[in-house]
């Protein structure tokens, strides 16, 4: 099935030409639909690799004949990825040879916003991503406020494994218990299980260490390092809106140094018109064993894992509020989002403001 409606497409794409003076094909059809989406990837599903040379059939790209069929045809081999479903940017080759480009599947999508070291975006995404977090302790835990400053990374290496770095950056606070320094570095894979370009659904694993390299004094370089296995999808509802899910556990190498961890994130969004989303997230954290060493029952939340005694079965829930934009043929997005506690316990969260900056390939 999926071979034949690639040679109706590639078929399409070599006589549009001389169909273009008796059929206007492209009036009347919005950008960056699911119906695009459907056809530029039912066409991707018959190439051989990703990892196969870029042939003549790229030469397409970036002209006016260029349609979902030749965009994407196993011919253009690595450089193959087209940006936001059409080809007036051209196709994208490997990165030093190595890096894919982003999936171009899902551009419909905006990745989430809170719980950025643990919500992972289930795309396969070759990007740079920016962090600025305000935070406001609560008087329990000292009061005062915490600052972050973070890069991650991600660098697909084929169309559905790719090496993530969700977690580093610089802290200052003036709060009396975190001191300004360095995080922790976490860093590990994710890969696409399932992906259905047609629905708009995907599905990825993955697992990272945290390194505790951080600076003592901000709290962080304790234990042995942290294993985060987690799970995260997505799907669009309708034409204009979009839910992500995801849920792991943070689990110590050291269990007396850290203290163990579930937690279940989740975000929608609706797209607006001339590239705004507005979005909400709600994550929810439950500890299922404590540490030995931290201060009575104060955990840390998501950025930090204190090892405290006395925090098992305790459950925190935050709320957020948020918009992103996102240009028409950029690959890029900027968003800023809101966070609260909705549960009685705050831990050290009073509030959070979060914005970042993400730029992709």
């Amino acid at each position: 099935m999926v071979r034949s409606l690639t040679c109706v497409f590639l078929w399409l794409a070599c006589c549009m030409p001389l169909l273009a003076e008796e059929i206007d094909l492209t009036a009347a059809k919005p950008q960056n639909t699911i119906q695009d989406i459907s056809f530029e990837m039912e066409a991707n599903e018959s190439a051989t690799s990703l990892f196969s040379d870029p042939g003549a059939g790229c030469s397409s790209c970036g002209t006016a004949s260029c349609g979902a069929a030749s965009c994407g045809a196993a011919s253009c081999g690595s450089a193959r990825g087209c940006s936001h479903n059409n080809c007036s940017h051209g196709c994208k080759d490997y990165l030093f040879g190595i890096v894919a480009p982003t999936d171009r599947g899902f551009n419909n999508f905006i990745s989430p916003m809170t719980n950025p070291v643990n919500f992972e975006d289930p795309r396969t995404l070759t990007e740079v991503r920016m962090i600025y977090l305000r935070q406001k302790v609560p008087l329990a835990a000292g009061g005062g406020r915490v600052n972050v400053f973070a890069v991650q990374i991600r660098a697909a290496l084929t169309d559905r494994l790719s090496v993530i770095a969700t977690k580093d950056g610089f802290v200052t606070s003036s709060n009396p218990l975190i001191d300004d320094g360095w995080l922790d570095v976490n860093a590990g894979l994710k890969y696409n299980l399932y992906k259905d370009y047609s629905k708009q659904q995907i599905l990825s694993v993955g697992a990272t260490i945290d390194i505790p390299v951080g600076s003592t004094r901000t709290l962080q370089g304790n234990g042995d390092g942290e294993f985060h296995l987690f799970a995260t999808g997505g799907a669009q509802l309708g034409d204009d809106w979009h839910v992500l899910s995801a849920s792991g556990f943070r689990l110590p190498a050291d269990t007396s140094a850290e203290s163990q961890m579930w937690y279940w994130s989740n975000h929608i969004d609706r797209y607006l018109g001339g590239g705004f989303y507005v979005l909400a997230e709600a994550n929810w954290y439950h500890w299922m064993k404590s540490g030995q060493v931290g201060l009575q029952g104060v955990s840390g939340g998501d950025l930090f894992n204190f090892g405290s005694r006395g925090i098992a079965g305790n459950d925190i829930v935050t709320g957020a509020i948020g918009v992103k934009y996102k240009p028409e043929y950029r690959d890029m997005e900027i968003g800023v989002a809101w966070e609260a506690p909705l549960s009685n316990r705050e831990d050290i969260l009073n509030n959070r403001l979060t914005a970042d900056w993400i730029i992709r390939y």
